[in-house]
């Protein structure tokens, strides 16, 4: 076990990688790293090939999906004990049928890698970020967790 409740909660989930066919030992470990003008990034970018399937890291459902300039297309999902929420962004699109307050499962195709917001053209890859949730209903709010130490 870590020293970190959260984190051993969150292994003891197994989550699945959000994109097919990535392993967890070509992901870097970007958690700290400076982005966008902002201090940290709290997220770890998993690159892909462009239209790559997006999956649902753990079962759930998705409580928002969201456009912003920064993030470009977004997907909130909570986990079924609302503790967590999971945070997918810079999506090319979203998988046929996907709407707010639907229960997805684990491994099920959400959405496709892209590079919609302010991700550079030529990187397409899935911005992917954990926060531990009091309150899902503050979707974008939470405390973040490095997805590194749990997959």
């Amino acid at each position: 076990p870590s020293k970190n409740p959260i984190i051993d909660e969150l292994k003891a989930k197994r989550l699945l990688l959000p994109v097919a066919g990535v392993s967890a030992g070509s992901l870097k470990d970007s958690f700290r790293d400076a982005r966008g003008g902002k201090p940290v990034h709290h997220a770890v970018d998993i690159v892909a090939p462009y239209g790559t399937p997006v999956l649902a890291a753990d079962s759930g459902r998705i409580i928002k999906l969201y456009e912003s300039k920064a993030g470009g297309l977004m997907i909130y999902a909570a986990d079924t004990s609302e503790r967590f929420i999971y945070y997918y962004a810079h999506l090319d699109g979203y998988h046929t049928g996907l709407t707010e307050g639907r229960a997805i499962a684990r491994g099920d195709t959400i959405g496709y890698v892209g590079t919609s917001g302010n991700a550079p053209p030529d990187h397409p890859h899935l911005h992917f970020a954990i926060l531990r949730s009091n309150d899902i209903s503050r979707w974008s709010e939470g405390l973040p967790v490095n997805p590194t130490k749990v997959f």
